[in-house]
Formats: structure tokens, C-alpha cells, sequence
């Protein structure tokens, strides 16, 4: 039995491995990791061959060179599985990652030096240590970690691709567990297990070539239909167990020799059955169909697919995860293991593959005014492909694209429409199981998918309107800067005005360089700050308000108007030094504007109730109170002719933004007062605590 297990194995590891490399069913990304499993099962057909003839001939050096390849074949494993885990991490497990590749490391290295140290002294097929027991055991507990490292970090969508190998790949580990557990017990290797390790190593292989058969791997009361469906597999597990416990106990009693042997075979094999059975997809689909047609009046449970669905879809994520959410929220409903979203980018574009679950990518694009989009459009069936192939009359209008006849596996198209518009439609791939599509299974795919694409166009006008936020926000910061610009414009003009006549005089000149050094500073900040999306540089910092209210008196006194000051000394406050001066500048050009040639405008700046209080006042036209409360401090809005309405705006969110208040009292006829409310900023020139210590 030993030389025929291990012997069909090294073949079957032998073949299998020609088969992936031949095929090259991984896809390029993982390339290392198709590369690190093809040459685990070279290596894993080099141990099976080694034992073989270390069972059939006597010579010390087969047993040695089969330990040495054993301890390769898993370092290869070893390497495998955590180039997968590598892949699939979560961000910031790098370090674990990294101490868990040093451990095995060491266990790999420590069973070879021991392997070694016994195949030099000739006892390589003698008992083994308790030491070179734990060794080994060991290692496939480390494997044991990784797979199910593996599988947890899997996303659900990749879980279906990788369950084979991890399948496989458990079998192997759990069974070498059981053979170094039972030595480290007893004190030897059990003989019977030894023999049957080739054949149960074997048993692996069908789950390791479904892996490489997918394409990607390496994602009141009353009884319900869950309670029926487990309480059903219950029911066929607890007979399959009887069967198989009965079967072996036949083959221990009338086995002989080898029916120990050969009774842990059938054990393993059937618990490795069972598993797969378990975790299998498609029979458990197949038992749900089988349930919900001959238990139940319907063959849905509504209100658990609803709730289900609208919890899929709710789920928080990026729009090409809601994609995958419909995909998979349409695709459980009729028990099919992948799906593609077709979707368009603008509202003129074709329709292309926005998001896909276990389907493979598709680069082509279906033209919106195609007759395949007309037919969705108009009749807003879902098109059941293999009932078209027979019944094509059924389908009177509709034609095929050429990229739907070369995708693999193609059943269900299922349109998204908000009233009359296509939004999209949505590929499901054949089930796992036989399913016929009557008129319940329609109606559940055409309201799910009217609830999907309503979702969807949902998503596509919230990200609409933040767009349109975002061009509104860049708007407004333009008017602002441009009516800046209209100010320093201003300025300039009054400046060539007055140089027609004053172009002689000395201190105009030195005063006209200095006006257009200001200005030209005051256009590279604004540039600044609309390439930026924000505020001035630098932070904020004590500013001082004498010397701006000595600006804003001389920039009067240049427009040939009387500004009357009276203010504090050494009064500061919090801000942007040129920040403020705009704002106090636009507050006092509005009360010159609103002012006649004979009338008073005055600022008075005073130290009150620990704040700084700033008065603006003129005897000009006033406003009313209706455009005082509602229209005043809104963006757009203003009593001037030329203005743009922003100045006000601005004003009120920087004085706002500093932490003070401005309030407005005026009357038609008779004047305006605004009253700016500031934080008091002190500064502190000396020690208190340090003149009373030098007194």
C-alpha cells in the first residue's frame, strides 16, 4: 500500500504540476505565487517518489533524501502561502508578517538540522527524539496558521476563488498533525499512518486542481426557510456520518493486516468529503432550490431577501464597491457565483464594465443607441440568454453583442431603469444550480433592480451636486478675488488721475511707487490664494490697528474726502494684517460711497468690555431694516450700482472667523453705524514676577 500510494501520488504531483505550468491559468499578477505552487508540487512529487522507494528498497540514503524533500516541499508551502497572505494583507500587518516568515524560518531550519544530524548518524529510520517530534510538528501547525490567516483575510468575493487550495492544503496539514501528534505521544510514528500518508496526500489533489481550473484564485413561531435548509444538512451529514462510520468499521473488521490502514483512508477521506461538501457553494445551492420548491408555497423568502439587499446596498464604500453590492445583492437572490455592471461614465456615453464579481474583465463597450440598448430600453425584460438561444422569436428585435457571445458562462441580463432611462444593466453568470425562471423569479429581479438603480442614480446626482459645490465654491472665491481686483483697479485709476497734474510734484512720485508696490503685493496674494483654494498664507498673529487706521486715513484724504479718526493708542487685535485692513477698508469706502461730498464719515477705534469695538459711521443714504436683516451679509446682494455684493459677504465671515461680531444700525435718510466687536490682543513686554524678584 505504501509503495502504491506514495508511487500514484509522485505521479498525480508530477502531472498536476506540468498541467498549471502548461495551462497558465494564474494570472500575471501572482505570477510568484503560481510559480512558489508549481514548484511545491514538483517537490511534493519528488518526496512521494523517494518514499516509495524508501519502502521498497533498504538503503538509508532514500529515507534521508525523502526528509530532505519533505522539509522542502513545505518550505515551499511555507512560501506560497505567504506570498498569498502578502497579497491580501490589511494594511499595516507588514511587521507581523514579516516576524511570522522569521518563526517558520526557524522551524523549517531546525527540523533540517536535526533531519540531518540523524541522517549522518544513520538513524534516520529508527525512532525519532522527542525534539525532531516537535520539530515536525511544527510545521504543519505553522500551515495550518496561514491558511486560515489566508482565509480570513479574504475578501468574500476572492473566498470563492481560494476555498479549493485552502481545502487542500488543510488536508495535508491536518493529517500530518494527526501522524507527529499520535509520535509525540507514543513515542514512534504510527506504522499504518506512515503508509496511508501517500494515499491521503493524494486526496488533496481534486481540491488543488479546482483551484486552478477558476480563473482567479490567490476573493410567530413558524419555520423559515434558513431553519429548514440547515435543519436539512444537518439531517444528510448526521446520515452521510452513519454511512461512512459503518463502512469502516466493515473494511477494520474484515481488513486484516491492513485494515487499520486502510480504515484511517476511508476516515480522512470521508471527512475531507464532508467538508467540501459543507463549504461547497453549489450544493448548498442546490439543497436551498430543493427546499424552497418542495417545503414552501413561494419559492423566496421576501422580507429576508429584501432586508438582505437593502443591507447590501446601504453598506458604506466607494462607487465601485456599490457596484460590487449590486452585483452581489442581484446574484444571491438566484444563486449565481459571479456578475459584471455595466454602467457609462457620462450621460453620452457607451456603456462599459464598471465593476465585476468572479467574472473576468471586459474591455469592449456597448453604444447606448444599440439595438441591444433599445431592446432594454423599451420591453425592460430581463433577458434570460439561454432561453433566446431556443426561442428566438420570443426575443422579436433583439441582437446580441459580439462581447456577450464571447463571455464564458453568460445567463441573465437584467437592465437598471429609473423610469424611462437605461441606467445600466447588470451580466449574472449560470447558477450553480438548475434554476427556472418563471414569473416569481422575474418579478423579484425586476423590483431588486429598480431598487438598485435607483440607488445608483442616487449615488451619480450626489456626486453631481458636490461637484457643482465645488465649481460653486471656486465661483465665489473668483468673485472675491476679482472684486479685490476691482479695488486696486480703483486705487490705480485715482492714482493716473491725479498724476496728470501732480506728475512734477516729488512726494506724489514717491507715493505713487509705493501705491503700485502695494498693489502689486495685494494681486500676488490674491493669485496666491486662487491657486491655493484658501486663505493667505501664515497664521495668525497680533496686529496692530494704528497703522492700518493711519492707511486707511491717507487713502481718504487721496480720494479728496475726510475720514475722522479717533482712536487708542497701541489697541491690537488677532488677524492678517492685510486681511483686516481689506475689511476695515471696504467697511469705510462703503460709508464714502453712501456719503455726499459734504457729509461725515468717522472711525473710531476704542479698548471695551476687553474686546476691541471699531464704530464706522456716515450721515450718508442709510438702508432699510428689511435689507439689513435679510440681504445685507448675503453673497451677491448690494445697494450699489457698480458693487458686486461680496465685499460685505467677506467682511462678515473674516470678522466671523477671528471670533468677533459686527452689527449694522441704520435708517434710510439718515445714515449707517456698523459696530465691529474684536478680540483684544495683549502683549506682554515684561516679567512681573522677574521686577518683583529684582526689587
Amino acid at each position: 500500500m505504501a509503495v502504491v500510494g506514495y508511487g500514484v501520488a509522485a505521479v498525480v504531483h508530477l502531472l498536476f504540476a506540468g498541467y498549471v505550468a502548461w495551462s497558465g491559468r494564474p494570472q500575471r499578477e501572482q505570477s510568484l505565487a503560481s510559480s512558489l505552487f508549481v514548484a511545491a508540487l514538483l517537490c511534493s512529487a519528488g518526496w512521494s517518489a523517494l518514499s516509495a522507494a524508501a519502502a521498497v528498497y533498504k538503503s538509508l540514503a532514500w529515507p534521508a533524501w525523502a526528509a530532505m524533500f519533505d522539509l522542502a516541499r513545505y518550505a515551499l508551502w511555507f512560501a506560497f502561502l505567504l506570498v498569498s497572505l502578502g497579497m491580501r494583507r490589511a494594511a499595516g500587518s507588514g511587521a507581523v508578517l514579516l516576524r511570522l516568515r522569521w518563526i517558520l524560518a526557524a522551524f523549517v531550519g531546525l527540523a533540517l538540522v536535526l533531519q540531518l544530524a540523524r541522517a549522518v548518524s544513520g538513524t534516520i529510520d529508527g525512532p525519532p527524539s522527542r525534539l525532531v517530534i516537535l520539530s515536525l510538528l511544527a510545521l504543519p501547525l505553522g500551515g495550518a496558521l496561514l491558511i486560515e490567516q489566508l482565509f480570513r483575510n479574504l475578501g468574500d468575493g476572492s473566498r470563492w476563488n481560494a476555498k479549493p487550495v485552502c481545502l487542500g492544503l488543510a488536508c495535508i496539514f491536518a493529517f500530518d498533525i494527526y501522524l507527529y501528534s499520535t509520535a509525540l505521544m507514543f513515542g514512534s510514528f504510527d506504522a499504518d499512518a506512515l503508509t496511508a500518508r501517500g494515499a491521503v496526500h493524494l486526496l488533496s489533489m481534486p481540491f488543488l486542481f479546482v483551484a486552478a481550473r477558476r480563473t482567479a484564485w490567490l476573493t410567530r413561531m413558524q419555520v423559515s426557510r434558513t431553519a429548514a435548509f440547515h435543519s436539512a444538512t444537518l439531517v444528510l451529514v448526521g446520515l452521510y456520518l452513519l454511512f461512512m462510520s459503518s463502512i469502516g468499521y466493515y473494511v477494520r473488521y474484515f481488513g486484516g493486516d491492513w485494515g487499520r490502514a486502510l480504515q484511517l483512508n476511508v476516515v480522512f477521506a470521508a471527512v475531507a468529503l464532508l467538508v467540501a461538501v459543507v463549504l461547497s457553494g453549489s450544493l448548498r445551492a442546490k439543497l436551498r432550490v430543493f427546499v424552497g420548491k418542495h417545503f414552501f408555497s413561494y419559492r423566496f423568502d421576501y422580507r429576508e431577501e429584501w432586508l438582505r439587499f437593502t443591507a447590501m446596498l446601504s453598506t458604506q464604500g466607494s462607487p465601485s464597491e456599490v457596484g460590487s453590492h449590486v452585483i452581489r445583492g442581484l446574484a444571491d437572490m438566484v444563486e449565481c457565483p459571479g456578475g459584471s455592471l455595466w454602467t457609462r461614465a457620462d450621460a453620452n456615453g457607451p456603456f462599459a464594465q464598471t465593476s465585476r464579481w468572479n467574472m473576468p474583465q471586459i474591455s469592449a463597450e456597448e453604444p447606448a443607441d444599440s439595438p441591444f440598448c433599445a431592446f432594454l430600453r423599451e420591453k425592460a425584460w430581463v433577458v434570460d440568454l439561454e432561453e433566446f438561444r431556443s426561442s428566438t422569436k420570443r426575443y422579436e428585435g433583439l441582437a446580441l453583442p459580439t462581447w456577450l457571445l464571447g463571455t464564458p458562462n453568460p445567463w441573465l441580463v437584467v437592465p437598471l431603469l429609473v423610469g424611462d432611462e437605461l441606467l445600466g444593466f447588470v451580466l449574472l453568470a449560470r447558477p450553480r444550480t438548475s434554476i427556472e425562471i418563471d414569473w416569481e423569479v422575474l418579478d423579484l429581479l425586476k423590483t431588486a433592480s429598480r431598487q438598485a438603480a435607483g440607488y445608483l442614480a442616487q449615488m451619480r446626482a450626489t456626486e453631481a451636486l458636490l461637484e457643482a459645490r465645488k465649481f460653486d465654491a471656486f465661483n465665489r472665491m473668483s468673485a472675491f478675488v476679482v472684486h479685490d481686483l476691482k479695488n486696486i483697479v480703483t486705487q490705480l485709476s485715482l492714482m493716473l488721475k491725479n498724476a496728470e497734474r501732480l506728475h512734477d510734484n516729488r512726494e506724489f512720485q514717491q507715493d505713487m511707487l509705493l501705491t503700485v508696490e502695494s498693489s502689486l503685493e495685494k494681486m500676488r496674494r490674491l493669485m496666491l490664494q486662487l491657486r491655493e483654494g484658501a486663505a493667505p498664507p501664515g497664521g495668525s498673529s497680533g496686529v496692530e490697528l494704528a497703522p492700518i487706521v493711519a492707511k486707511l486715513e491717507a487713502s481718504a484724504t487721496a480720494q479728496g474726502r475726510r475720514l475722522e479718526v479717533n482712536q487708542q493708542d497701541k489697541l491690537a487685535t488677532r488677524g492678517h494684517d492685510d486681511r483686516l485692513e481689506r475689511v476695515l477698508g471696504h467697511l469705510v469706502q462703503n460709508a464714502m460711497d453712501a456719503t455726499p461730498q459734504d457729509g461725515r464719515v468717522w472711525l473710531h477705534v476704542q479698548r471695551y468690555s476687553g474686546q476691541v469695538k471699531i464704530e464706522i459711521g456716515d450721515t450718508g443714504a442709510g438702508m432699510t431694516e428689511e435689507f439689513v436683516q435679510t440681504r445685507l451679509f448675503k453673497p451677491f446682494n448690494t445697494t450699489k450700482r457698480s458693487g458686486m455684493g461680496v465685499g460685505s459677504y467677506e467682511s462678515h465671515q473674516y470678522i466671523r472667523e477671528l471670533g468677533g461680531s459686527i452689527a449694522v444700525a441704520s435708517e434710510l435718510g439718515r445714515g449707517t453705524l456698523v459696530t465691529v466687536q474684536l478680540p483684544l490682543f495683549e502683549r506682554q513686554h515684561g516679567s512681573d514676577l522677574l521686577s518683583q524678584g529684582n526689587a
